[in-house]
This record gives structure tokens, sequence and C-alpha cells, in this order.
């Protein structure tokens, strides 16, 4: 049986469950005087109890691994970069009216070898903006696969704001109901309206 159905066996005399919440193998339940957070499938203990003065709040947020994002971001800036600028720029145009014709008197000036070094650099840059395309569809592909790896890790957590100490992570319940549910235990008086009733001004015709 799950600690969390068990929480019985961890109450004070004159404490009782106010509400509980099960999420897997886990779970939390709000009493008179603390909020019982089981965890076994995070990180760190898999108990902790905090006394409800100490507790702050409790909301829905989103984690996920952000060096995935990080990387996945500047792959796809670079991405972007490098294709627009491929497309801009035509560097054939640039060196294409650049003529090495006279190869044959700078043989005689003992410059071969560095007319050749010249000439095959002009060809690379003349190349250079069919590589800058290459490449920047390489980074867009490599951008694809990281942020789709950050999709995958990213996940629902249910966040208990604790003073003075580290909050409490919970994987979220699917219920779209249990963090109203949590929020009215902990704070009474302060849950979310009823829509199913509406109050008549006592001046209101009936």
């Amino acid at each position: 049986m799950r600690w969390v159905d068990r929480a019985d066996d961890l109450l004070f005399d004159g404490e009782t469950i106010e509400t509980q919440v099960a999420v897997g193998d886990g779970g939390v339940v709000v009493t008179t005087h603390r909020v019982l957070a089981f965890t076994p499938d995070r990180d760190g203990p898999n108990y902790r109890t905090v006394d409800r003065p100490n507790v702050e709040g409790v909301d829905h947020t989103t984690s996920g691994d952000w060096a995935f994002l990080e990387q996945g971001l500047k792959a796809l800036v670079a991405g972007i970069v490098l294709i627009v600028a491929g497309r801009l720029i035509s560097l054939d145009s640039l060196v294409g009216g650049i003529s090495l014709d006279s190869a044959g008197a700078s043989g005689q000036l003992g410059l071969g070898g560095m007319m050749g070094l010249l000439g095959s650099m002009l060809t690379l840059l003349a190349q250079l903006d069919d590589l800058m395309q290459l490449f920047g569809g390489l980074a867009l592909a490599f951008a694809a696969v990281v942020l789709g790896v950050y999709a995958w890790s990213r996940e629902s957590l249910l966040v208990f704001s604790v003073a003075g100490e580290d909050d409490i992570e919970l994987t979220a319940p699917e219920e779209d109901h249990a963090l109203d549910q949590l929020r009215t235990a902990l704070f009474p008086g302060e849950g979310p309206p009823d829509p199913d009733r509406e109050r008549v001004p006592e001046d209101s015709p009936a």
C-alpha cells in the first residue's frame, strides 16, 4: 500500500486529514496542521512534511532541461543566420572577375606556388555561400533534434512554495480539479468561486 494511503499512521494526536491527492506511487496530504508530501519517484527524500503556516502557495508549473533549450536556440539562430547570409551574398560574382591568366609570368618570377594557393583560395571563396547554406541547414537539423529532446524532457509539476525552505515538487496529477482542491484545503475562503452557485441579491425579484 502507498504511504499516501497510510497517512493516518503519521498523524499527531488531534490532527485530521482535510484532503489528499494521489499521484502515481506518491501524492500529497493536507491535514489540519501540516502538508505531507510523498515523492518516491523524484530525487531526494521520499517524504517531506511542512507546517501549514510555512506553505505560501501551490501552483502548476512545467520543468525541463534548460541546457537543451539553450543549445537548441543557439543552433536555431546560427542556422537561420547562415542560410540568410548564404542566400543574400553571392560570392561567385565577387571573385568571378579575378583572372590569374598571368600565372606564366608569375612563374618566371618564382611566384607560381603563391598564385596556385591564391587560386585555391578564390575557388573556396566562390563556394563559401553554398557552404554557409549547407552548414545552416545542418545547424537547423541539430536545433530540431535538441529542441525535440527538450520538449520530451518537459513535465508538468505541482509545486508547493515553502517559506525558508526548498519548494516541494511533485508530478502534477491528471485531474484538473486537484489544484483547486488543494488550494481550498490550504487556504479556506480563498478558493475559486463555484460557478454552479450564483447568489441572487436580496432586492432582486425572484
